[in-house]
């Protein structure tokens, strides 16, 4: 059994800025990873840029410098990526920890490597930074386990001629929409709202009003999608049900944090289904086990929570020198 001070499960930017900031106050804490670093963001796509501005993206006082306004995502794979490793922050890929325990005033964490090999670990101090992207919102409608249904969008080039319905009105549906026309898709945005979002990126939206207004996208509001065939999507609407050729489905309808995993650890859910912590500590009702990054978000999950989440590894910091 290996023990450690501390330990963060999940190498995204607030796992890595906890780290950082628990090493500031003596503790050496061992990320653990289940795949690489930073993995959500390298399943962002390809050509993706933030919302937010590269300051509000730091992490460890490292500047984030870019020629653009945003940063692309390649640049941020590259930044956290170097932020790692200039902070020297253990960092353990390639690793699920399956279950969290408590033992004499700690926790017990087994873990489990890509070959199946099992291992074991101790830590006083557990922070869950597990983020949400493993578990999408799914629809629980006939046709969504086929191969044609994606709950991700990297790049439009595979889609190139086919006819892709996108379902979802948030800002990672809209780009979707827009790069996908772009290459010549043929687009139907399936959306249950009367209107557009709210949310949608102020200098992005003039210009798909425009594409929709030309016909060049095919919006359909106040619907949703009943059923997935191989050929086609049953689609319930103001105008009743109707069947639409279709090639394709992105489901781009969100995420959520891993409630099982969470719920076997101890940690409760609150009604609206997300886990129960103190926002002053990000300590969790079970006592050492702390939540960092967009695992602890009650809104939808999008790269603007790192603006906040990279602080909750200062809070948890704080919170442990204040109750040694």
């Amino acid at each position: 059994m290996q023990i450690e001070e501390a330990i963060i499960i999940g190498a995204g930017p607030c796992g890595l800025a906890a780290a950082i900031e628990l090493e500031k106050i003596g503790l050496h804490p061992l990320v653990i990873e289940k795949r690489n670093i930073v993995h959500s963001i390298s399943q962002y796509p390809t050509y993706m840029h933030f919302f937010s501005t590269p300051e509000k993206l730091e992490i460890g006082d490292i500047p984030f410098t870019t020629a653009n306004d945003k940063p692309s995502r390649l640049e941020a794979l590259n930044y956290y990526r170097t932020a790692a490793q200039r902070h020297r922050v253990r960092v353990q890929a390639y690793e699920a920890i399956t279950s969290i325990t408590p033992e004499d005033g700690a926790y017990i964490l087994e873990g489990e490597d890509r070959f199946g090999q099992k291992r074991l670990y101790k830590s006083r101090y557990v922070v869950i930074a597990t983020g949400y992207f493993d578990h999408p919102n799914e629809l629980g409608i006939p046709g969504e386990q086929l191969d044609k249904v994606s709950h991700f969008f990297r790049e439009s080039h595979p889609y190139v001629g086919m006819k892709v319905a996108i379902i979802g009105g948030s800002n990672s549906a809209i780009d979707a929409a827009l790069e996908l026309e772009r290459v010549g898709a043929e687009v139907t945005v399936v959306y249950r709202g009367e209107d557009y979002s709210t949310s949608i990126k102020p200098w992005v939206k003039p210009g798909f009003q425009s594409k929709v207004n030309n016909g060049l996208i095919n919006m359909l509001f106040q619907s949703k999608v009943v059923e997935i065939g191989y050929n086609s999507i049953t689609v319930h609407g103001p105008e009743g049900v109707r069947q639409l050729p279709n090639d394709f489905v992105l489901a781009l309808t969100g995420f959520h944090p891993d409630r099982n995993f969470l719920n076997a650890t101890g940690v409760t859910m609150e009604e609206e289904g997300y886990p129960t912590f103190d926002q002053e500590t990000m300590e969790t009702n079970v006592p050492g086990i702390y939540l960092a990054g967009v695992v602890a978000s009650r809104h939808e999950a999008n790269e603007i929570f790192i603006e906040s989440g990279r602080y909750h590894g200062r809070k948890i910091a704080e919170h442990i020198m204040s109750s040694k």
